[in-house]
């Protein structure tokens, strides 16, 4: 029984709830934990740098295909034993990651502890808008929201940490007695809702199967199209068509049958619909930037871990600190302006990032970060409540795992097309620059000769050779970091462009209750 159905919130609720809001921070940091160590997973498994990748795209495919089937699981088990055994299996299998010893036992455990643990995403999202009463509700989002976009924000800077202090092993050992606690307190203190064994006659097998190859097929496609050449290579090429191919399947048996495994009646209502847009939109600021960040300090700047780590820190603090404010805007502020200044907020942003120079600092990027953490919560906190808190309370907890499902897509689809535009725009800036730096210039005779002379007493050839040499690599890293100016951009015209369909929303009722949905 909900909160909203009569019983009174109790002491154990909210510690139950806490517990399952760290438990969705760990599943949410392990995507992005290992980024900053993969180098040394890489050397500890004796793997290729080609192959090391699949210690994260397991773990992202293997999630993605559980978040959507949360929803059906949750009906079957009830929302405490769901959540209780994706907190112990993703303990286990954290324990596991940590002995691997070679690259496939890394990628079964990974693979496995990303299944298990993706339940506890929705599962929190859903018991939001369950257990909480309407006039909770904007607080409770503003919990959940900060968990969610600080978890990717800290990930590689907490990663690099225990890397350097210890070893890469604690990246997951870590995450083993957080887990068995959290499974116990809310075993102990969640009463939610009841199983519904009868739900074991319908399933559906053959829907899970395409399922896994719908979604599986797209995050492998995603995240390797770039590396592989996209549809140039036959592997590529052929996932691309196994997702068409299942992708329609899934979608007319879903439709067609009386109690499907993922309820896609959902999207009929408007709210919900363009809040799995916004979601989407989302997933491709949220993941997008903290991509694009980090790479374009260690790649353009030199920095190590932790000096990215005090460089995104702006971003969580502006996070902490605007979020009792944005909950308090959300109980007497119209959720609709809330979101539309949120994207607006983040354009500016991102905008005001894509300036960036060869010698932008910490100085230099604290005013875009502090006002993408602002605007961030800004977003996630109205698109919340105005997709899920809009839904009737028995369909709650599938729609909970389609809007899940849609921010991690647009966090797929987003670091894809990062990774294209950020390629195919360095070529083009390299070859201009390239262009530009030749014996006609006489700025770049006059630095080649300047360099020359600073490279003596080195033989001339020698020196010469070593100017030439330099120049190159000017070249290269202005190329780069005008290549991230255009990324960003574009990150910028997409919020830009979702900004209208705020429009098209629904006012939602007091203190973001439900609205008339169709």
């Amino acid at each position: 029984m909900s909160a909203e159905a009569g019983r009174a919130l109790r002491p154990a609720d909210w510690i139950g709830f806490m517990a399952m809001v760290v438990g969705m921070f760990m599943a949410i940091l392990d995507i992005q934990i290992v980024s900053a160590s993969i180098a040394e997973i890489q050397a500890g498994l004796s793997a290729g740098p080609d192959e090391v990748a699949w210690v994260q795209t397991s773990y992202l495919i293997a999630e993605i295909v559980m978040i959507p089937l949360s929803g059906w699981l949750s009906r079957l088990l009830s929302t405490r034993i769901l959540f209780v055994t994706s907190a112990l299996g993703f303990a286990v299998f954290s324990a596991l990651c940590a002995t691997a010893a070679s690259l496939p036992e890394m990628i079964v455990y990974r693979a496995l502890q990303g299944f298990l643990g993706g339940a506890m995403i929705p599962t929190v999202f859903a018991t939001t808008f369950l257990l909480f009463p309407p006039e909770k509700r904007g607080q409770v989002s503003v919990l959940i929201g900060l968990t969610a976009t600080l978890a990717p924000t800290i990930g590689p800077t907490l990663g690099g940490w225990l890397t350097q202090t210890m070893s890469w092993h604690w990246l997951f050992l870590i995450n083993v007695p957080v887990g068995l606690v959290i499974a116990g307190v809310v075993f102990a203190a969640i009463r939610l809702d009841r199983p519904d064994w009868s739900l074991w006659r319908s399933f559906d097998l053959a829907g899970l199967v395409l399922l896994a190859l719908f979604l599986g097929s797209l995050e492998y496609v995603l995240e390797e199209g770039e590396r592989a050449g996209w549809f140039e290579d036959g592997t590529i090429l052929g996932f691309t068509v196994i997702c068409g191919v299942a992708g329609a399947l899934f979608l007319h048996r879903m439709l067609a049958r009386a109690a499907p495994l993922v309820d896609l009646r959902a999207f009929r209502n408007g709210n919900f619909a363009f809040g799995c847009v916004f979601s989407l939109v989302m997933g491709v600021g949220l993941y997008g930037s903290v991509y694009v960040v980090p790479l374009f300090l260690a790649r353009v700047r030199g920095y190590d871990a932790m000096q990215i780590g005090e460089v995104m820190f702006a971003t969580g603090a502006a996070m902490f600190l605007s979020a009792p404010v944005v909950g308090r805007l959300s109980r007497s502020v119209d959720l609709r302006k809330l979101l539309a200044l949120g994207l607006a907020g983040f354009a500016v942003a991102v905008w005001w990032m894509a300036h960036l120079t060869s010698q932008s600092s910490f100085a230099d990027l604290l005013g875009p970060q502090a006002m993408r953490g602002v605007a961030m919560m800004l977003l996630i906190v109205p698109v919340n409540q105005l997709a899920l808190g809009t839904m009737a309370p028995g369909e709650v907890k599938n729609a909970s795992g389609l809007y899940n499902l849609m921010r991690n897509l647009g966090g797929a689809i987003g670091l894809a097309l990062i990774n294209y535009l950020a390629t195919t725009r360095y070529a083009a800036h390299a070859l201009h620059l390239s262009e530009q730096v030749n014996w006609a210039r006489p700025g770049a005779t006059r630095m080649l000769e300047a360099m020359t002379r600073a490279l003596t007493p080195v033989r001339e050839h020698a020196a010469h050779l070593g100017a030439l040499k330099r120049i190159g690599q000017l070249v290269r890293r202005e190329a780069l970091t005008l290549s991230y100016n255009d990324v960003l951009l574009m990150m910028a015209l997409a919020f830009l462009l979702a900004l209208p369909l705020t429009l098209l929303l629904k006012r939602p009722g007091p203190a973001g209750g439900a609205v008339e949905a169709h």
